[in-house]
């Protein structure tokens, strides 16, 4: 065909290659008809990527038996020390008399429970094996409203599922499964099923600043993961105890509010009382003298304007210490001595 270039149909289009093109700086860069979507991510991307890459490797999944063989659910978990120590949820083990974990790297190992803490419903593990990959943990008071998070966990078994959001809120407050109050809380919208309980939350950095516990069911977007601060208190202290120490003053309560007139005439600095309800008998409060129907408000020198603050008092420092007690007792204040027993 006349005027056909050799080789080549008439009306074909030569192919052509982009040409690599210099900057102003003299690098080069590629076209992008040469760039697939793997090569270039967007920084919210290399965010959440990175931050996978860094602590997805310490991820387990955690399942448990009773003694009689039955399951008892399953969980996830963050392998932190290179010796396999793991934090989880105490819920995810609870009642467990035997734990097995899967690892990232395909291998099942044992795990033997160190020390479980329902009252924040922290536990940690010690995983059978050797050469385990540990996650960095970062602070989670250093933590800013609005900030990417990720969370890493194992929800209806499917392992290592990765979900992101940002810290909603910080501060909050949670109920243990004993009924004392989790304080300095997590609030994310990164979404969580049954299943993440145990998982970390982490930085957009790969540092875990939380352990992901709680979900409301019929809300949505809203997740709660115990602070890492909290998270390493408690654990260093299972590692050494095997339980964490609290001192106990024998008595049952609840908050109520204080008849105005009361809170003018006495001078209190609280609205509102921890009103005893029950006292052991022998116990230390029966010792001291208390009532049912006495409302604290002072215990030592710290305020109790509730049920809530008498548990955040009541350290293993204080067991042993004569404190002094602040009672309202028939619209007046009484004064007692009060020393807490070991939990």
């Amino acid at each position: 065909m006349a005027g056909a270039a050799p080789g080549r149909m008439a009306g074909m289009k030569r192919r052509t290659r982009s040409p690599i093109l210099p900057t102003c700086n003299g690098s080069l860069i590629m076209p992008l008809d040469s760039i697939s979507d793997t090569d270039i991510l967007d920084p919210y991307s290399a965010q959440v990527v990175g931050a996978f890459e860094r602590a997805g490797p310490a991820v387990v999944h955690i399942t448990g038996t009773r003694s009689d063989g039955g399951p008892i659910g399953q969980g996830s978990g963050v392998v932190f020390t290179p010796d396999g120590y793991t934090l989880t949820n105490s819920h995810v083990v609870s009642g467990a008399a035997a734990l097995k974990v899967s690892l990232t790297d395909g291998r099942v190992v044992e795990a033997a429970l160190v020390g479980d803490d329902p009252d924040t419903d922290l536990a940690v593990l010690r995983l059978g094996g050797s050469g385990h990959a540990h996650a960095e943990l970062g602070r989670s008071s250093d933590l800013r409203v609005g900030q990417l998070v990720v969370a890493i966990g194992n929800p209806f078994g499917f392992q290592c599922t990765v979900t992101a959001g940002i810290v909603s809120a910080l501060g909050r407050s949670l109920r243990g499964r004993s009924g004392r109050r989790i304080d300095s809380v997590i609030q994310t919208d990164a979404p969580l099923n049954p299943g993440n309980s145990g998982g970390p939350l982490v930085s957009g950095a790969g540092r875990v600043v939380g352990i992901n516990t709680a979900i409301i069911a019929p809300a949505q977007g809203i997740c709660f993961a115990i602070g890492i601060d909290t998270a390493i208190d408690v654990a260093q202290r299972l590692m050494r105890d095997g339980r964490v120490r609290r001192s106990r003053i024998g008595l049952s309560g609840q908050t109520v509010t204080l008849d105005p007139r009361v809170v003018r005439y006495n001078e209190l600095a609280v609205r509102s009382g921890a009103m005893v309800t029950g006292v052991e008998p022998n116990g230390p409060a029966a010792v001291a003298g208390l009532h049912n129907g006495d409302v604290i408000v002072a215990l030592g020198e710290e305020n109790v304007s509730g049920v809530d603050d008498l548990h955040r008092l009541l350290t293993a420092e204080k067991s042993g210490v004569p404190l002094r007690v602040r009672v309202i007792r028939r619209a007046r204040i009484v004064e007692l001595t009060l020393t807490p027993a070991d939990d």
